[in-house]
C-alpha cells in the first residue's frame, strides 16, 4: 500500500528500518545486505533523507552510520502510519489492551529490524489468559492479513532473560506498569 504513495522500493525499506524502530542504526554496506537493494540506490535515498532532516548520520572509524531523526516534526506521523501499514496499531487496540496482567510486549523479528514480513513476531510479558489471546489473535491475524507468532514469559523469568530474549532489534510496542 505505501508503495502507490513513495515509488521508492528503496526508500520504503528504509522508511520501515529507521522508523518502524527509531533506535535502528545502519551503515551503507550493512543496509546493503540486510535490504538486498545496491548500493548506489541505498545511497541515493540515504542522502535524500538525510537532506530532509528525517535522518541524521554520524561517523564511527571509516562508516557512515544512519538513525531516524526522532526530533523532526514528522517522526511521529510516519511512525504512525507504518504502524498503520503493519497492522501493530490494530494489534495493540484489539488485542494487547484486552488479555489480562500484560506488562511488556515487544517486537523482534524482521518488522523489528526494518524489514516488511507477513508476520508479526512478538515476546509478551506478564501473565495472560493463553486461551483466550490465542482466539484474539486468530481473529486479528484475519483483521490485518499477517501472522502473528508469539512466544510468552512471566515477569521474573523474561527479566533474568531479557537481553538474550529479545536481542539487538528487540522494539517495546508496548507497556503497562
Amino acid at each position: 500500500m505505501l508503495d502507490a504513495l513513495i515509488t521508492s522500493k528503496t526508500r520504503i525499506k528504509l522508511l520501515l528500518k529507521f522508523f518502524l524502530n527509531s533506535e535502528n542504526i545502519g551503515y551503507l554496506r550493512n543496509l546493503e545486505n540486510e535490504l538486498g537493494d545496491n548500493t548506489n540506490a541505498i545511497r541515493v535515498e540515504l542522502n535524500k533523507l538525510e537532506d530532509a532532516g528525517l535522518l541524521i548520520s554520524f561517523s564511527k572509524g571509516n562508516k557512515k552510520f544512519f538513525q531516524s531523526n526522532k526530533k523532526h516534526p514528522l517522526f511521529p506521523d510516519i511512525n504512525s502510519i507504518l504502524m498503520k501499514l503493519t497492522g501493530l496499531d490494530q494489534l495493540i487496540s484489539r488485542v494487547l489492551n484486552k488479555v489480562g496482567d500484560l506488562k511488556q510486549v515487544y517486537l523482534v523479528g524482521d518488522l523489528a529490524t526494518g524489514i516488511e514480513s507477513e508476520i508479526i513476531d512478538l515476546i509478551l510479558v506478564g501473565d495472560i489468559d493463553r486461551e483466550y489471546f490465542n482466539s484474539l489473535v486468530i481473529k486479528s491475524e484475519k483483521y490485518i492479513h499477517k501472522k502473528i507468532r508469539y512466544v510468552i514469559f512471566q515477569l521474573d523469568e523474561f527479566e533474568s532473560k531479557k537481553s538474550k530474549i529479545i536481542g539487538e532489534n528487540g522494539l517495546k510496542i508496548w507497556e503497562n506498569l
